[in-house]
């Protein structure tokens, strides 16, 4: 069994360890990642968690990151590529504040277990099953943590780093190739993908990120504006298009001759035999009348739960 299949049937594992990891200690740590966020962080206890977009003052998506709630620090799980970003970031705006920051990349490894199988798997390991999205519990000096790369049902194991090898060789592991063709079969985005410092919150979709029940926090009057306006020109959309082959990064969506998107990024399915991919259209182009097209190919719009 590949672990393309494993991923859709059962489970496998995904090595993620060369994601970024930020450790945010201090007292006033909950009140500054407040500010500087987009979700309430200053009501997180021990035991939960939240997805974040930090933003510009322009309102543009600087970097997204799963923010982990523990009894002495603030864990960040973040894009490989945003890691020293955000790192920056914050510690630009540590002035008088009691917050100090460590980059525990090296430290610990990071190793998602997804598919409709992985709670099953996790269960015959004794670990704990959260379940609230973006919640953790320890498991024998590690943590799991209620978060998934694909979109399937999954969780991540964040291990001291000498315990990575280990895991690995507890399940079949898919790689970043078949774990992206399953990412995009369930319309999942990821930052320097399918977003980036070009976008708008509300342009994502991804509002779980945000929350309109807290403080002042940077680039906040942006998504209010837009917010209150009700207008979005353009929305990342999940597509099923008729190619035999994926259309590269950039790729035109054309509504008739007239371009109206573009791909943000594509992978041929094996179990559709069509491309899956994701990408930002014009709103007015989502309300129906024509067929969108990619490299020549119809372009179904797909939604998803």
């Amino acid at each position: 069994m590949t672990g393309y299949e494993a991923l859709r049937e059962s489970a496998a594992l995904l090595d993620l360890s060369v994601r970024g990891r930020i450790l945010v200690k201090g007292e006033d740590r909950k009140r500054l990642l407040h500010a500087m966020s987009t979700n309430h962080i200053e009501e997180l206890t021990p035991g939960r968690g939240a997805f974040v977009f930090f933003l510009t003052a322009q309102g543009r998506i600087l970097a997204d990151a799963v923010v982990l709630c523990r009894e002495d620090d603030l864990l960040l799980l973040l894009e490989a590529d945003t890691r020293e970003k955000v790192y920056q970031h914050i510690d630009r705006y540590i002035i008088a504040d009691d917050v100090t920051l460590q980059d525990a990349t090296a430290e610990l490894c990071e190793i998602g277990v997804e598919g409709p199988g992985a709670a099953d798997w996790l269960r015959a390991q004794g670990a704990p099953i959260p379940e609230e999205p973006f919640s953790w519990e320890a498991w024998e000096g590690a943590a799991v943590a209620r978060v998934s790369a694909t979109g399937l049902p999954g969780w991540r194991i964040i291990a001291p780093a000498e315990r990575r090898e280990a895991l690995l060789s507890l399940l079949p592991t898919a790689t970043e190739a078949e774990s992206e063709i399953v990412r995009l079969e369930n319309g999942h985005p990821r930052y320097g993908k399918d977003i980036s410092d070009a976008n708008l919150v509300q342009e994502t979709g991804q509002m779980h990120a945000v929350s309109f029940n807290k403080g002042c926090y940077l680039g906040q009057e942006i998504v209010e504006r837009v917010r209150s306006r009700g207008q979005v020109n353009r929305l990342l959309t999940s597509l099923s298009i008729d190619l035999p082959a994926a259309p590269v990064a950039g790729a035109k969506v054309l509504l008739g001759e007239k371009p109206v998107g573009e791909v943000t990024s594509a992978a041929v399915s094996p179990t559709e035999g069509r491309v899956r991919a994701l990408g930002y259209v014009r709103a007015e182009a989502l309300k129906g009348g024509g067929d969108l097209l990619v490299e020549g190919g119809r372009a179904e719009v797909v939604k998803h739960a």
